[in-house]
């Protein structure tokens, strides 16, 4: 036991202070910070002059409010005619200009411009009109300003009654926004880690074999206690990504902008059962062991460390499929493929996630996938255990299938 300690520890500090190593983290922080604080960035990095629109309604109606100037668009009313308008907007004192006039009762718009709007001010824009159209078409029967925007600004409450007394109380539609949200982001770390380490496993074992390091390593320890060495270090060095990310992160949430991010966090966080996170837990970890142990079988196949990557396509392949479900089951997390996949091992711990937070499932069907999942890491462990033996210290050449051949063909 302490010879396979004495690799463990090996490998984890090798790699923990690897510029690699620390270089990821850093990329995995800077991405979630970008994404998290991007209004803040975009306010700070690329503030632009607000956008310049000037108003000319021709119709009895006011509009004012609607038309509110913000930080990213000015709006002004003026009184002079359209050629005097058209005039600043060529000479640059105004981005565009809004003509609104009554045409049989109903709102006709024109936006005039001379240079073309960004596709998001285009976009604003439109909508503020479309939405004073609507105001306007109200109006016509009679109605104050005040009432017509109260109907139009109107939201009926609904709430969901389950009839059928033995199923699980449906969740809302809130909450199922919180679980697609919470289940994105554990299938973007599930897919993050799943990747760079089981490249790293895979990479690590195949150099070794290539340089002929395994064989005299070999020469004091049995390859089980390689394979679970290799194994472990790497899981562990996993989990220490995943807890130093977890904790930087949480500590720019709270840090920055008077801790909002955070209460957000915190909003997210209980609007997530217990169960979610247990579940969520699990198959992350099994996720990575199993694709740590398929890693570690595909390193010990090839000679050299040129070929891993060729060993590795169909493991990555399997995970790029995974997460490529888990982003079309963020439109419609209900669909065949999402189910199918959340029972499948190999790309279950992406999306039965977002099946458990944005759907009405089964209590059992979490179990029943979660079940899938364990024997396959247990049967591929055992499998893998008894083939490393074999491949570890084989070279051969050709592609994946013709070196199990030839293990198989050496070894029995």
């Amino acid at each position: 036991m302490s010879k396979f300690w004495i690799l463990v520890k090996q490998l984890y500090t090798q790699k923990i202070k690897a510029k690699s190593f620390i270089f990821s983290i850093l990329l995995y922080l800077v991405v979630i910070s970008c994404v998290m604080f991007w209004s803040d960035i975009k306010e700070a990095l690329f503030s632009e002059e607000p956008l310049k629109v000037a108003v000319l309604n021709d119709t009895d109606a006011d509009f004012k409010a609607l038309f509110t100037s913000s930080a990213d668009t000015e709006f002004s009313f003026p009184k002079e005619d359209e050629s005097k308008v058209e005039k600043k907007v060529k000479e640059g004192d105004l981005d565009a200009a809004i003509f609104i006039q009554d045409k049989a009762g109903s709102l006709v718009a024109e936006i005039a411009t001379f240079n073309p709007l960004k596709f998001n001010d285009q976009q604003s824009l439109s909508s503020s009109i479309q939405y004073a159209g609507k105001l306007y078409e109200v109006q016509q029967l009679n109605l104050t300003a005040e009432q017509a925007d109260k109907i139009l600004q109107s939201e009926t409450m609904i709430t969901t009654k389950n009839l059928n007394e033995e199923a699980a109380g449906g969740k809302s539609e809130d909450e199922k926004s919180a679980g697609i949200g919470a289940s994105m982001i554990v299938g973007f770390i599930i897919y993050g880690f799943v990747m760079s380490f089981l490249s790293m496993i895979t990479t690590d074992v195949a150099s070794e074999k290539g340089s002929r390091v395994l064989e005299v390593l070999l020469a004091s320890i049995k390859p089980v206690t390689h394979f679970l060495a290799k194994l472990t270090g790497t899981f562990l060095l996993a989990v220490t990504q995943i807890v130093i990310l977890f904790v930087v992160q949480s500590l720019l949430f709270i840090l920055v902008d008077g801790g909002e991010k955070w209460d957000t966090v915190i909003e997210v966080i209980n609007s997530l059962s217990a169960g979610y996170v247990a579940y969520v837990l699990a198959f992350l970890i099994l996720t990575i062991l199993l694709f740590l142990i398929m890693g570690a079988l595909l390193g010990s196949l090839v000679s050299k460390v040129e070929e891993s990557g060729q060993a590795m396509m169909p493991a990555m392949m399997v995970g790029v499929g995974g997460f490529y479900v888990l982003l079309s089951g963020m439109y419609s997390p209900d669909t065949i493929l999402v189910k199918v996949c959340s029972y499948i091992p190999f790309t279950s711990g992406m999306v039965m996630p977002l099946r458990i937070g944005a759907t009405d499932i089964a209590a059992s069907e979490p179990i029943i996938s979660l079940g899938i999942l364990i024997v396959t890491v247990v049967l591929l462990f055992m499998l893998s255990l008894s083939f490393y033996k074999r491949s570890v210290l084989t070279y051969s050449t050709g592609g994946i299938i013709q070196k199990i051949k030839t293990v198989l063909k050496v070894t029995t």
